[in-house]
């Protein structure tokens, strides 16, 4: 197996239950997505934040933080944090979490995509199946939508 599919596998699972998880726990906060997001950001102190910054602190690499590095790894943390506060707010307003992730896990790497081709341009045009794969996702994710469980 390569070496970064099992962190692929841990993205995959993790993403996979963040959403009714989450939404589980704001339920159990009488709702309050503003009192769900706050705990999520308690989280993110702990895993994103005491844990790397420990690990770097023992490896003494704080060299290698650049404007640039920093520029956009922040700006990546914010739309992350800004995706997280988007699906709280959905879950808030009605949104349920059988609908909520076909959306988003359908929608987000298609944008991601672009995103990437933006930030590094291809050297050929993306191919007509790169479309047709495309509008599968949109129809995936149609399907599961409009089979999911009541």
């Amino acid at each position: 197996m390569r070496s970064w599919l099992p962190f692929v596998l841990l993205t995959v699972l993790s993403w996979g239950t963040y959403i009714p998880t989450l939404h589980k726990g704001q339920m159990a906060l009488g709702g309050s997505g503003l009192h769900a997001f706050l705990m999520v950001g308690v989280a993110y102190l702990g895993v994103a934040i005491l844990i790397p910054g420990a690990m770097i602190a023992r490896a003494g690499t704080w060299n290698l933080f650049t404007s640039g590095g920093m520029t956009f790894t922040i700006a990546a943390g914010v739309l992350g944090a800004l995706g997280a506060l988007g699906i709280v707010l959905a879950l808030v307003n009605g949104g349920r979490p059988t609908v909520v992730p076909p959306l988003v896990f359908a929608g987000a790497p298609v944008v991601s995509t672009f995103v990437a081709m933006l930030y590094n341009p291809p050297q050929d045009s993306p191919s007509p199946v790169f479309y047709l794969g495309i509008l599968m996702a949109a129809a995936g994710a149609g399907l599961v939508l409009a089979n999911r469980p009541t």
